[in-house]
């Protein structure tokens, strides 16, 4: 499995979410140290440098990742939201995020592991409570959980990504066919 990290989903909490990979069969996890956890904040573009995360930081951030996973899941379904779920989130979402500094070279942000953590609870909040909630869908790569925001014409998006799953499907597809269809005889 590639270990870079993908920002496909359209909201930085989203793609958070998606750090557990393959939920339903292999799962494979993105922040398997806490080396990995700190690549995923600078990465997405959250913050420019985050101070060296330890395990307890990684357990938080895998159990905002999951309280994240549920919320959205549940607001897809048009369920109720699980109190625990909640509260996880609101509970970062509580801490002051990281603020921006004006540097000659532009803006700088350097953060704690709580601050990064409290903006991608704060994009949470933001998406499960603003106007993208009924463009959220999962990918139709039976193997995938990402969920992303679908803003393509007429919601016709079927693939979180084209390069990490929707080319893949369609290969299979098209070699599925291949496969099945009858030579001609001449």
């Amino acid at each position: 499995m590639n270990l870079d990290h993908v920002f496909v989903c359209g909201n930085p909490a989203l793609d958070f979410a998606a750090t557990l990979r393959a939920r339903r069969t292999v799962r494979f996890e993105m922040f398997a140290t806490p080396a990995r956890l700190d690549a995923w904040y600078v990465e997405s573009g959250l913050v420019d440098a985050v101070s060296p995360a330890r395990r307890a930081d990684v357990e938080r951030a895998t159990a905002l990742r999951e309280a994240v996973y549920r919320l959205v899941t549940a607001r897809r379904l048009g369920t109720e939201f699980e109190d625990e779920a909640l509260d996880t989130v609101n509970e970062a979402a509580l801490r002051a995020p990281a603020a921006p500094r004006l540097t000659r070279s532009g803006r700088w942000t350097a953060a704690t592991q709580r601050e990064a953590l409290a903006a991608v609870a704060r994009h949470a909040v933001e998406l499960l409570s603003g106007p993208d909630v009924p463009l959220l869908k999962e990918c139709d790569n039976p193997e995938c959980t990402r969920v992303y925001i679908d803003r393509s014409r007429g919601r016709r998006r079927q693939w979180c990504g084209m390069e990490s799953c929707g080319n893949k499907i369609k290969a299979a597809a098209y070699r599925a066919r291949r496969k099945t269809a009858v030579p001609s005889v001449g």
